[in-house]
């Protein structure tokens, strides 16, 4: 086990549900996270944590960066300007995060005792596929969103390191997100359509035909372990789609999932068109293959523990403030 774990981007959706794990499967943890949404903060809960760290910070910043890396065993990137919606808001900003500091990052961790380092990278990369397909990990990519493209960049950067580096790179390219986190986002197809559902709002659902894979932020965090313990043999340079092929499906496919389990009169209305033209099913074989890994929350999993977090009102502090749970916003 890589005992010291620095996460970039710790207090995040993902990054907030993946420390809570790893602290709990034993391992030493520092967040490295700047909390640029209006919404976030540090989860109060692992302050006392003897093997929890956090510091607050900005990427871009080279001493903060040289700082959190001392003592560190494994290195995960899960910082940035996270989305299509955000990026495209914020480029400049975009740019500087998610391209520069990233790729300044990757250069640091060199000549360093860091065995490996994570990327968390993502599907939308593949952008639009025909749909009888399903994308293995060498299909083209052709990022449509600026979130993408830095994506892609960054790809293309570490795979160029091959034979000049000292440490491990893993690429994992992730499906979609969804599930309950300390950090929550209702930004997110699963989590806005069964909130949306649940409090009775009307939905106007655009390009409901289009496909996604999806996976819950816990089955992020196994996955995230398993690179962490795994042989580096099987790691090197690799890139893993991350998710579960049962967890391909439309946005009308969601909403029939959620209606199954909320009786709903909500006015349900399809806006026909081309707002959003990715449309792409991913192939999970390899990490499946490779990693002996399985999701083991299916969407419908997803949307019932969002029902019971709504019903608990694990949300009602910020019930005010609900609609704004999501990447909207920075603070920077």
């Amino acid at each position: 086990m890589s005992s010291s774990v620095l996460l970039i981007g710790g207090e995040g959706y993902i990054g907030s549900v993946l420390s809570n794990y790893l602290l709990h499967k034993g391992y030493k943890v520092r967040s490295l996270d700047a909390l640029i949404y209006p919404d976030q903060k540090m989860d109060l809960v692992k302050a006392n944590i003897k093997n929890f760290e956090f510091i607050l910070g900005d990427i871009r910043n080279k001493t903060i960066l040289k700082k959190s890396l001392e003592g560190i065993n494994s290195v995960v990137i899960l910082a940035g300007l996270v989305g299509d919606p955000i990026t495209k808001k914020y480029p400049k900003e975009a740019q500087e995060i998610n391209y520069h500091a990233i790729k300044d990052l990757i250069n640091q961790c060199d000549n360093k005792k860091i065995e490996k380092l994570i990327f968390i990278s993502t599907c939308s990369n593949y952008g639009f596929i025909d749909e009888t397909l399903k994308a293995k990990e060498e299909h083209e990519l052709k990022p449509l969103s600026l979130y993408a493209k830095h994506k892609v960049e960054i790809e293309n950067y570490i795979l160029s390191l091959k034979g000049k580096i000292n440490f491990c790179p893993t690429i994992l390219r992730f499906a979609t997100a969804f599930g309950s986190s300390p950090r929550m986002r209702f930004d997110l197809t699963v989590n806005q359509f069964t909130k949306e559902l649940f409090n009775k709002n009307p939905l106007n659902i655009y390009d409901e035909n289009t496909w996604r894979p999806y996976c819950h932020v816990k089955d992020f965090s196994r996955l995230i372990e398993i690179v962490l313990n795994e042989k580096k043999e099987k790691l090197n340079f690799q890139i893993f789609n991350s998710g579960g092929d049962q967890n391909n499906f439309t946005k009308k496919n969601i909403i029939e999932a959620i209606t199954k389990l909320i009786p709903s009169n909500n006015k349900i209305s399809y806006e026909p068109g081309d707002k959003d033209k990715r449309n792409y099913r991913v192939n999970f074989e390899k990490v499946k293959k490779l990693l002996n890994f399985n999701v083991e929350y299916t969407i419908q999993d997803g949307i019932q523990e969002m029902i019971s977090s709504l019903k608990s009102n694990l949300y009602q502090k910020k019930r005010n403030k609900i609609d704004k749970l999501g990447n909207f916003e920075i603070n920077l």
